[in-house]
């Protein structure tokens, strides 16, 4: 053969490697943009809103396949998406770590044991705050790094708390606690102490909406003890036992306004849900739970919440109790985004966390006006006695 006709078949060869090469590529189920593609939409089947489930699942390639690494709290989520691998003949070792975490030896539930935890978004202080939980709060515990704890609160909220806010139980510790009697604190703000009076030895502050388990009465004080087992006496005069509390909630348009404006002057606090400090949705959120209600915490999820009052600024349907949602309405290329809200209690005003709780008006010839918030409103929506999916009425479900 001359070096020629070598040429030639070298050439030919090259020709048909290189198509069977591209077709290859191109007809591989185990492509890289396929398993992305799958993981995408279980995501967004299943877990859409990272604030409330985890599906933190990626697939790194090797010679064999992939392994499947991260973790979920979601059963179903991982079932579907090692199903889809499998009918796309895709092969694959599955490392995907199920929550909670066996590391924690049982020690899957909690109860936040500060008057109000801050829970951040990162397990370390520098990282952002998201939300708070206040004291008797229980959550779910998914899995601990260092001395933090990846929680979800009643509202199905995601984050992380360090050692000294919750107190880690088992199933057993968790079943005592919740049976036993609890005693609610009702005042702003005040303090637990040492002995049945308030002269004594201060055990911890405490806030509206605090829960402690109760375990007697003593003069004017009720006996309690915290989740870590310490035990203070509280005020008769500001606190109520839980069942009589809840029993006695009327869940008013009028409750809803007299609460709110317990909390004038509060500070704005982002990622603050308590009275040490809310922010906006915090705010509507602390409001609801003092009247026995727990709802979403942000303002993009409990925007999605009751029923539709008012898109087009016609005040006049509103009532006592509605949420006011401002931000950006959606354009032909933006998504809408919802960026504030408020509560309204009548006369042509709404109050609202910004900078402080305070009292902001519609009329644009009230001293009050708020011509920002009425520039970018957007709806309002009401939740007070309305069936949906992301509320709870503590009248019907024991949730402490």
């Amino acid at each position: 053969m001359t070096i020629y006709n070598k040429k030639i078949l070298l050439l030919l060869a090259g020709v048909v490697l290189s198509f069977v090469s591209c077709n290859t590529t191109s007809n591989n189920k185990d492509a890289p943009d396929a398993v992305e593609t799958i993981i995408t939409e279980v995501k967004d089947e299943y877990a859409p809103d990272k604030r409330v489930a985890i599906f933190d699942i990626e697939a790194k390639k090797t010679k064999g396949g992939y392994v499947l690494k991260g973790s979920s709290n979601l059963p179903k989520a991982v079932n579907e998406f090692t199903k889809k691998l499998t009918e796309a003949k895709i092969h694959f070792t599955d490392s995907i770590e199920m929550l909670p975490a066996t590391s924690l030896e049982g020690k899957t539930q909690g109860v936040i044991k500060l008057s109000a935890a801050n829970l951040r978004g990162n397990p370390k202080h520098s990282a952002e705050l998201v939300t708070q939980g206040t004291l008797g709060m229980p959550v779910n515990i998914y899995k601990k790094e260092g001395s933090w704890y990846l929680v979800q609160t009643p509202d199905h909220y995601i984050a992380w708390v360090d050692y000294g806010g919750v107190e880690p139980m088992d199933k057993e510790a968790f079943a005592k606690w919740k049976a036993g009697k609890k005693l609610i604190y009702t005042k702003t703000s005040g303090n637990s102490y040492a002995e049945a009076n308030g002269e004594a030895q201060v055990i911890s502050d405490l806030v509206a909406g605090n829960i402690l388990s109760l375990q007697g009465e003593k003069g004017n004080f009720y006996e309690v003890k915290y989740p870590d087992g310490r035990t203070a006496y509280v005020s008769k005069k500001e606190a109520v036992p839980y069942n009589e509390w809840v029993q006695s909630l009327e869940q008013t348009k009028e409750d809803l306004v007299s609460i709110s404006k317990t909390l004038m002057g509060l500070p704005y606090l982002w990622g603050g849900t308590s009275p040490k400090g809310v922010d906006c949705s915090g705010f509507t959120k602390t409001v609801y739970f003092l009247n026995g209600m727990i709802i979403p915490r942000d303002a993009s999820q409990q925007i999605h919440e009751g029923i539709l009052v008012d898109d087009s600024k016609d005040f006049s349907k509103l009532q006592p109790g509605d949420l006011l949602f401002f931000g950006k309405k959606a354009t032909d290329s933006t998504k809408e985004r919802v960026i504030h809200v408020g509560m309204w209690i009548g006369n042509n005003e709404f109050i609202h966390s910004a900078g402080s709780v305070h009292i902001s008006s519609m009329d644009k010839n009230a001293s009050n006006y708020d011509e920002y918030n009425y520039n970018r409103y957007l709806r309002s929506k009401r939740i007070l006695n309305e069936e949906s999916k992301g509320l709870i009425d503590l009248k019907d479900k024991e949730v402490f």
